[in-house]
């Protein structure tokens, strides 16, 4: 391995190159752990088509969900920005789905949560709202909210986050993302501080911006499962 001034450093795993932090607690919370190959010896036949390995018919691992398959069922080299690797890699067709969508997340998603938001921000019971931008730290470990005030909300201790829309009814027309209410532990403390955001100023943004935070959540709780 060889360490980089950014703090970050190369790996080599048997899956391939990947650009990690030098301390592990600096992960991304969206990041995925590299799965456990299944043994060689524990599979004599692809996982998918059950076609028996030999030596014309070679077994690969998929490098997403780490069982063995054929060269058929195991042939697309996608990215796979979620567990960090440098180059696309290979994996099964049922994972290739899942990263070629997480891809857009990175490619579109990211930029716009990292660019932000503006909104009327309440913290806990206080009726006071402040005029907040919101946005996603480069790390992608922190909310940061600045307006007179500054306050930083740590993803790992965002315990439920919940997206409110507003518009027509099904039938009536598309729905609208207006706001959103987060229930997070503040540093040092195991009680839950509610935070109440609502869309200010351009709303089509703000909208944006919830809307991609939505999809951040569920591979936040993603990562948190694995």
């Amino acid at each position: 391995m060889s360490a980089l001034p950014d703090g970050k450093k190369l790996v080599r795993s048997p899956s391939g190159l990947r650009m990690v932090p030098e301390n592990g607690a600096f992960n991304s919370p969206f990041s995925l752990d590299e799965p456990q190959w299944v043994p060689d010896k524990e599979c004599p036949r692809c996982m998918q088509c059950d076609t028996k390995f030999d030596f014309i018919t070679r077994k690969h691992h998929c490098r997403r969900c780490g069982r063995c398959f054929c060269d058929k069922c195991c042939s697309q080299k996608v990215a796979l920005p979620r567990m960090c690797f440098v180059d696309p890699v290979r994996q099964c067709a049922e994972c290739s789905l899942i990263s070629q969508k997480e891809v857009e997340f990175y490619d579109k998603q990211l930029k716009v949560l990292t660019a932000g938001g503006t909104f009327m921000v309440k913290v806990g019971s206080s009726e006071k709202s402040e005029t907040m931008v919101c946005r996603l730290s480069n790390n992608h470990r922190y909310l940061f909210l600045d307006g007179d005030s500054h306050f930083e909300v740590e993803l790992s201790r965002i315990s439920s986050m919940q997206v409110l829309t507003e518009g027509s009814t099904p039938g009536g027309g598309s729905l609208r993302a207006s706001g959103m209410v987060l229930q997070y532990k503040p540093p040092g403390s195991q009680n839950l501080q509610e935070l109440h955001m609502d869309t200010a100023d351009d709303k089509r943004v703000a909208s944006a911006w919830l809307v991609a935070m939505h999809k951040a959540a569920k591979l936040l709780y993603e990562s948190r499962d694995q």
